[in-house]
């Protein structure tokens, strides 16, 4: 069976630590005329449940038209800004050597799940060169829901309905999050300690594998691999 491996973005294969802040703190006077008062936790967390909470913490009932147009407002901010990413920001150790080393292997497809809106997404990627191994048509992005396990049910069924196959899913990620979302649907969860979430936190989530990082290429294979067996 192929492995589909559905990789997080933010403190797993980039830092981008600030921009997303300010992006928000744009994009909600550009929609509503509001000043970010109250800032979410963003780690793990979809861009729905995110935007969701800012407008419930603003006394804004969050609708899905004003939801959609703070989006749109989120992706122009990005847009106007996106040449920030490569400046402020940062490919994590080893996330190209590990996503080039997995796209040269047959039995492996590789996309996201991710809390980002899939244009946000590409722009993080690319800043890095992270982007051209990925199957964007395939992906779980923040716009599906404010639950992250259903952003994995839709990467596995955009996947199988592509490619005609059955896959064994592996999500990689930094937070709890991405532990339980792959564990509510029966994938192997890979942990890496390189966002706020230690090992230790992301062994008791639940992790199967849980690495320091993404260095060492052939440990990350390794952990990848292993659901094969």
């Amino acid at each position: 069976m192929n492995t589909l491996v559905l990789w997080d973005i933010d403190l797993t294969l980039i830092d981008a630590r600030g921009l997303g802040h300010g992006w928000y703190r744009t994009a909600l006077r550009s929609a509503l005329g509001l000043d970010l008062v109250h800032t979410p936790s963003f780690p793990g967390r979809t861009e729905r449940a995110i935007t969701m909470e800012l407008l419930t913490a603003h006394d804004v009932r969050p609708t899905d038209e004003l939801i959609s147009r703070l989006h749109a407002e989120l992706i122009a901010v990005a847009t106007a800004e996106k040449d920030l990413l490569s400046v402020r920001g940062k490919a994590l150790p080893g996330a190209l050597a590990a996503v080039e080393a997995l796209a040269g292997r047959a039995d492996v497809v590789q996309s996201l799940v991710t809390g980002n809106l899939v244009e946000i997404a590409r722009y993080k990627l690319a800043a890095f060169g992270l982007d051209a191994h990925l199957d964007w048509e395939i992906g779980g992005y923040g716009s599906v829901s404010e639950h992250r396990p259903e952003l994995v049910l839709e990467a596995v069924r955009l996947a199988s309905a592509k490619h005609g196959a059955e896959f064994r899913a592996v999500v990689i990620g930094d937070t709890p999050h991405d532990v339980h979302a792959a564990l509510a649907h029966d994938a192997v969860a890979i942990g890496v300690a390189t966002g706020r979430s230690t090992a230790e936190e992301l062994v008791e989530a639940g992790a199967h594998v849980v690495l320091a990082d993404l260095a060492d290429t052939a440990a990350v294979l390794a952990a990848v691999l292993a659901s094969e067996d």
